[in-house]
């Protein structure tokens, strides 16, 4: 007799690099966040250092590990495990996140009730309860100059009673995409090193016909910025790389030669106000210190970048 194996209704794909406490708590949330439906767990670890391979080993061997020996970023770590499952939906979860019980679940079945949206992303919660927003529209040269985001969403008629909430794109943090539109869609642009990927994903996402969707009785707790924060100079600098790819990819490399040359006026301005505080106190205001170094490096970093900007790159 053959047997036919039913691919699971979720891969939680986790992308860890030294975090392996939170790690861990991710990992303990997640049986009753998947209650009622069948999921498989994919830790893809960019090469720590702290021992969180061998901790989940140890408490969770159940989980499938893929143990990289450099950090290869979030976009391919992704992809890896996207790449060796076979589920109905995926999806990306950050190692510094606590799902509430029933919340990945409510995803699935949301996905379930509504083909016609591709992704869909949950609610996140500051650890105190309040409200941490994770839905936004697309980014502009004004958005990404003055620093805001545009948090419209709109109201999503749903068939299974659910609230929910149409928009541009939603937080990588937890976000979900129904398997079957990868072929059209494509995996994660793998040249995104950390930050964006999420962005560009939806943008693609949206192109394609499907809707992006936000899901709020689906709760995450989310601390953010644990891994990033302890590279935070080099993550600030992969941060602005990452919206100048985006704007050269999808609006051209001339709206992306501008945003570089704003950006670069922006931080010569904070490199300029640093070392002014650094000469009126002595050196001695640590403001001034990372106005300066801060300041100075993205100012040299964003030049090289805007003025090698790929041409005619298509998504």
């Amino acid at each position: 007799m053959t047997h036919v194996s039913i691919p699971p209704d979720l891969a939680i794909i986790i992308v860890n690099w030294n975090t392996r406490q939170l790690l861990l708590d991710c990992l303990a949330a997640l049986p009753a966040a998947t209650a009622g439906i069948s999921a498989e767990t994919w830790v893809v670890d960019n090469g720590s250092s702290d021992g969180s391979v061998a901790a989940v080993q140890a408490h969770y061997p159940e989980v499938r590990i893929i143990a990289n020996r450099e950090n290869r970023g979030f976009a391919a770590a992704n992809n890896q495990a996207i790449r060796a499952s076979d589920s109905r939906h995926v999806l990306l979860l950050n190692s510094d996140t606590v799902a509430r019980p029933g919340s990945l679940a409510a995803l699935v079945r949301f996905l379930d009730a509504h083909p016609e949206v591709g992704i869909v992303g949950s609610r996140l919660l500051n650890p105190d309860g309040s409200l941490q927003p994770s839905w936004a529209m697309f980014p502009s040269i004004f958005t990404e100059l003055v620093g805001k985001k545009l948090r419209l969403r709109r109201r999503y008629p749903t068939r299974n009673g659910a609230r929910a909430y149409s928009t541009d794109w939603v937080d990588g943090a937890v976000l979900m995409i129904r398997r079957s539109i990868l072929p059209q869609v494509g995996l994660m642009d793998e040249l995104y090193f950390m930050y964006t990927e999420e962005v560009d994903w939806c943008y693609r996402t949206r192109r394609s016909g499907y809707r992006v969707c936000y899901l709020p009785d689906a709760e995450v707790v989310h601390l953010g910025g644990q891994s990033s924060k302890q590279a935070a100079t080099r993550m600030k600098y992969e941060l602005y790389r990452s919206k100048l790819r985006f704007f050269n990819k999808h609006y051209g490399r001339p709206v992306a030669t501008m945003l570089g040359l704003g950006l670069q006026l922006i931080f010569l301005g904070k490199a300029t106000i640093g070392g002014a505080i650094l000469v009126a106190t002595a050196a001695r205001h640590p403001a001034g210190r990372t106005f300066a170094r801060d300041g100075g490096l993205l100012l040299a970093a964003l030049g090289r970048q805007t003025w090698h900007l790929p041409i005619g790159e298509h998504p």
